[in-house]
């Protein structure tokens, strides 16, 4: 069965460009327009093995999101990168800090993303 990515960015052109790549690869591949959808797609969803996430979103933030996913025993050890235009370092360390696995900054470079997808799956 294949890996299941979650996908939550604000930008239609980036959640398309990213779920395509990932599909590509053979991942299955869920979207989310926000952090409040991805929230709502990670609870009904069967299962997701890794979300991206971006940072600067409408409705909930990246950050918001990621804490409210971790604070959560069922989904606190899932891989979460952060794929976001914010580079500066306390934009990183914020990500990590709250419990994302992995910081990337827009535009990032499609096999060295598949590349750390699949070493966070193992």
């Amino acid at each position: 069965m294949p890996k299941h990515i979650l996908i939550v960015d604000d930008s239609k052109t980036v959640r398309n460009l990213v779920a395509f790549i990932m599909k590509k690869e053979g991942f299955k591949v869920t979207t989310a327009e926000d952090g409040l959808d991805g929230l709502e797609k990670l609870y009904s969803a069967e299962k997701v093995d890794l979300i991206i996430s971006d940072v600067n979103m409408p409705r909930m933030d990246g950050f918001t999101y990621i804490k409210t996913v971790r604070e959560q025993d069922a989904y606190k050890d899932i891989p979460i990168i952060v794929l976001s235009t914010e580079g500066q370092e306390k934009d990183i360390q914020t990500g990590l800090n709250l419990g994302a696995n992995l910081y990337m900054v827009k535009p990032a470079q499609p096999e060295k993303m598949v590349k750390n997808i699949k070493m966070l799956l193992g």
